[in-house]
């Protein structure tokens, strides 16, 4: 992996689990230590990272890690809801019926996996992403999967914004059943809605949960 290539990997990890917080600056001859690499490809790395969203210049400060308000929070989801619902919509008319049946067995066997004292819950993310990519695949449309990748970036920051409970990932993993259901039947009004549905309630759980950093 090319220098640039791996800087900017181990910044955005770290962002986007929070062990970079927003504000932190990220100056050039530390982060060039910490990571290193040289000071070119790191302003290569922070480049892509602002372009994302993820850095901001600030003045005289240099780079600084980008904050997420509630306000910021509200419009993700506006813009998840055009995205995901049209993606949903046409992964129920150009996707592989088998492919979402499946998805939608393993999310109904879910909650086994986020119950009980030690619940496994990035087994149970793992099981989203691979909605998620399975919806990617299906729909033929690379630019709407672009748009959609981007913004998952902030999505799984907005995710460690909220307080994680086992009464919410189980109700998750329902809609994202009914998700699956609904374009494994090729229907494109109801894989829309059900989406819609999950993004709602999702929104609501952030909104009601959110931990400020």
């Amino acid at each position: 992996m090319r220098a640039g290539e791996r800087a900017y990997a181990a910044l955005r990890e770290d962002i986007i689990e929070w062990r970079l917080l927003p504000g932190a600056v990220l100056a050039e001859v530390e982060q060039s230590e910490r990571l290193g690499v040289s000071r070119t490809p790191l302003r290569e790395a922070l480049g892509r990272l602002t372009a994302e969203g993820l850095t901001t210049a600030a003045g005289g400060r240099g780079v600084v890690v980008t904050d997420i308000s509630l306000e910021d929070i509200d419009e993700l989801f506006e813009l998840r809801e055009t995205l995901e619902g049209k993606a949903a919509a046409l992964a129920a008319e150009r996707g592989d019926a088998a492919t979402f049946l499946q998805l939608q067995r393993e999310l109904l066997e879910a909650p086994a996996l986020i119950s009980g004292a030690d619940p496994a819950t990035e087994e149970y993310y793992e099981l989203v992403g691979r909605l998620d990519s399975a919806i990617d695949a299906a729909i033929s449309n690379a630019y709407l999967v672009q748009a959609m990748r981007s913004l998952r970036v902030h999505l799984v920051r907005v995710r460690r914004l909220a307080a994680d409970d086992a009464t919410r990932l189980t109700a998750a993993a329902a809609e994202h059943a009914a998700i699956a259901e609904a374009i494994a039947a090729g229907n494109p009004r109801l894989a829309e809605a059900a989406t819609t549905v999950h993004l709602h309630r999702s929104l609501s759980h952030v909104k009601a949960t959110h931990i400020p950093h």
